[in-house]
């Protein structure tokens, strides 16, 4: 897929479910939206902000006016999920946002969510617009088992909170499918992977196994990766949390090496996967990668500290 590109979903059960390439961070197939077109028309997530106006488009591709969106419902606060939430909304009038009642605040003004996400992101803050505040109002806070009634489909929302305290999962039992968030990892259809996401600063290494659990209880046969598109389930969920913990092994067993964690995120950032490289821009495989060390090591110094 190229940016832009909208897609129907043809895996499992899933029925009137699309999604869009955002072209995040200038990067093919790594950031997702899904439509749903259904009798209360939704989207899932809502980008970086930065390319709001393909998935607006989208929406006008899929059969969807502006006026018609009735629901963007939101896995979890991080901008690279929910920056695009307002601008979205401002130009939706009837959309309600749901989001988890932890990170309500943050969409109603996102000041210290963007302080936040520089730290986090450090220069790949390039790729990013400043959010716009949704109205209080149009926020909908959600709680773990809470439902999305979407008419002909409803949504449930799962907590997930071992990739941050405010991200949810969404099961939709009428498509046996998860929208996953980052709670089962990235997956990279060209190279048809499962990759690690850990970033700082609350990254929590036994929560992200816990919720891979979790979703392997809800048994979807489809799994909807915020990062990238829909896959079977097979064994992906397994394996993930094969791939997360040789991850954090990986971390805590070479930390010990260098005398600061940027040395180290450096380091295994140089040794990055050239499969990846080639899949991703450059830029993007290295800051992924560093990303991911900082945020193993912020939850190492939690523990260690606890």
């Amino acid at each position: 897929m190229q940016p832009g590109d909208v897609e129907l979903v043809e895996k499992g059960e899933c029925t009137d479910i699309y999604y869009i390439d955002t072209g995040m961070y200038d990067t093919n197939e790594y950031g997702s939206v899904y439509i749903i077109d259904a009798e209360r028309p939704a989207i899932v997530d809502s980008g970086i902000g930065t390319h709001h106006d393909r998935i607006l488009s989208a929406l006008s591709e899929v059969g969807i006016s502006l006026e018609d969106l009735e629901v963007i419902a939101l896995t979890h606060v991080h901008l690279d999920h929910a920056g695009g939430a307002g601008h979205i909304a401002k130009e939706c009038p009837n959309a309600t946002v749901y989001i988890h009642e932890s990170g309500a605040s943050h969409l109603i003004d996102p000041t210290r969510l963007v302080e936040g996400t520089k730290q986090a992101v450090q220069d790949q803050w390039q790729y990013y617009i400043d959010p716009e505040p949704v109205p209080e109002d149009r926020v909908k806070s959600l709680t773990d088992g809470d439902e999305i009634d979407l008419g002909t489909k409803t949504l449930v929302a799962h907590h997930a909170p071992g990739h941050a305290p405010h991200q949810v999962v969404f099961e939709s039992p009428a498509d046996s499918a998860v929208f996953t968030a980052d709670a089962a990892g990235i997956y990279v259809p060209r190279l048809d992977r499962v990759i690690q996401t850990s970033p700082p600063p609350r990254f929590d290494f036994e929560g992200v196994i816990e919720d891979v659990e979790m979703i392997e209880d809800l048994s979807p046969s489809t799994l909807l990766y915020g990062h990238f598109g829909p896959a079977q389930t097979a064994d992906r969920l397994s394996v993930y949390k094969d791939v997360i913990t040789e991850w954090f092994n990986t971390v805590q067993d070479r930390r010990v090496e260098y005398e600061t964690d940027e040395e180290l995120a450096e380091a295994l950032a140089a040794e990055q996967d050239k499969q990846l490289k080639e899949v991703w821009t450059d830029h993007k495989a290295e800051a992924e990668m560093k990303m991911n060390t900082r945020g193993v090591c912020t939850y190492l110094d939690y523990i260690n500290s606890s």
